[in-house]
């Protein structure tokens, strides 16, 4: 992976970057669509190539138990197995520790789970980790971490970024397949001082990118914010900086002017399935009683297949009859939003407006294309 910053923004510390991969070149800040069993839920790679999607998050403890890296690497990796021609990063699993905790013991080698599946035990450590991922042959990949919870106290915290520190150092050791690159992740809860001991003990491993891990699981906005530009301080400005699970517009913006180039979140996808649906105007839930006569599209001047072709009154049909091809248009229109916010972030870092730009967005006066 090569990584380079094309521009930086005068008024903050936004950035227009390139990475390159094995899979194609993508422009940064970008948002990934995530596709946890290697899939986006509800609609086809074509689709999601067609929503302007250019890079796919898939997760390596769901993969490694269904249907198992070993059978993903034989038929060929999981950019064959999914048929995505695309770059994918992969998690490392590490989210699922927080997220399965009833499920899941630490230990100073790994995490023993209960597979939510079936029962079963499996056990997960740095070198099992790795080895999954280079299986599954994935471009950007991630070290094995511990995401603790909100409100988690001192100790435990500093213990956990001790013990996420160990398994990074443990991840590098293992090595990678050729063409991949190793992430390592920041973690340190809502405490500066341990962001800061994470961040500096991640960056004297030499990785080739850092995320920005443990956030989003319950804390307050501010909190969230000042935690990002804490740790950012303590990051290489050349190395590619990813906001992991974050993925509001409005946070990608704030994050974005902090220097964020990568973001991940299953609000697109999730939320279109739930109805709800973005536009430069907010948030637009189409069962509501108003939209039932409705012949516009989602949003005027949407270059959406799903605007392009049906109204509001028709998707909210769908959606009240609970037809598949709700959840389908309905993302489609969302991955669209998103991909066509992350185009006018950079062409305003570009164009040296992004301060007018945000301006803008909060006012709801963002031009459609």
């Amino acid at each position: 992976m090569e990584f380079r910053v094309l521009k930086r923004c005068k008024s903050n510390n936004a950035r227009l970057g390139e990475i390159v991969t094995d899979h194609g070149r993508l422009e940064t800040p970008v948002f990934m669509p995530v596709g946890t069993s290697g899939a986006i839920k509800g609609v086809s790679p074509g689709e999601a190539k067609d929503a302007g999607v250019e890079i796919v998050l898939a997760n390596t403890y769901h993969l490694y138990l269904r249907p198992g890296h070993k059978l993903i690497e034989n038929i060929g990796g999981l950019h064959r197995f999914m048929n995505w021609s695309g770059p994918i990063l992969t998690d490392s699993g590490g989210y699922q520790v927080y997220s399965l905790s009833k499920l899941r013991t630490i230990s100073p080698d790994g995490v023993t789970f209960r597979s939510h599946l079936d029962g079963s035990t499996h056990f997960l450590g740095p070198e099992k980790v790795m080895e999954i991922q280079r299986s599954l042959g994935a471009d950007i990949i991630m070290t094995f971490d511990e995401c603790t919870p909100s409100g988690a106290e001192h100790d435990y915290v500093l213990a956990s970024v001790k013990l996420t520190e160990q398994w990074a150092r443990q991840c590098l050791e293992e090595g990678k397949k050729n063409g991949q690159a190793l992430f390592g992740i920041v973690q340190g809860g809502v405490y500066p001082e341990l962001r800061e001991m994470s961040a500096k003990g991640l960056v004297s491993m030499g990785f080739d990118g850092y995320a920005l891990g443990g956030l989003s699981v319950g804390e307050d906005k501010h909190t969230r914010e000042r935690v990002i530009k804490t740790t950012m301080e303590f990051l290489p400005k050349e190395k590619p900086m990813y906001l992991m699970g974050v993925g509001t517009p409005e946070d990608i913006i704030e994050s974005v002017k902090m220097g964020v180039d990568m973001f991940d979140c299953v609000l697109p996808t999730r939320n279109a399935r739930n109805g709800m649906l973005f536009t430069n105007k907010g948030k637009l839930v189409i069962k509501n009683a108003r939209y039932a006569q409705d012949s516009s599209p989602i949003e005027d001047g949407c270059g959406c297949y799903t605007c392009s072709h049906y109204s509001r009154a028709y998707l909210r049909h769908l959606f009240l009859s609970k037809e598949i091809l709700s959840f389908r248009l309905n993302t489609i229109h969302n991955l669209y939003y998103y991909t066509h916010l992350m185009n006018e972030i950079r062409q305003a870092i570009r164009d040296d407006r992004l301060a007018e730009f945000s301006h803008d967005f909060y006012r709801g006066e963002i031009e459609s294309l």
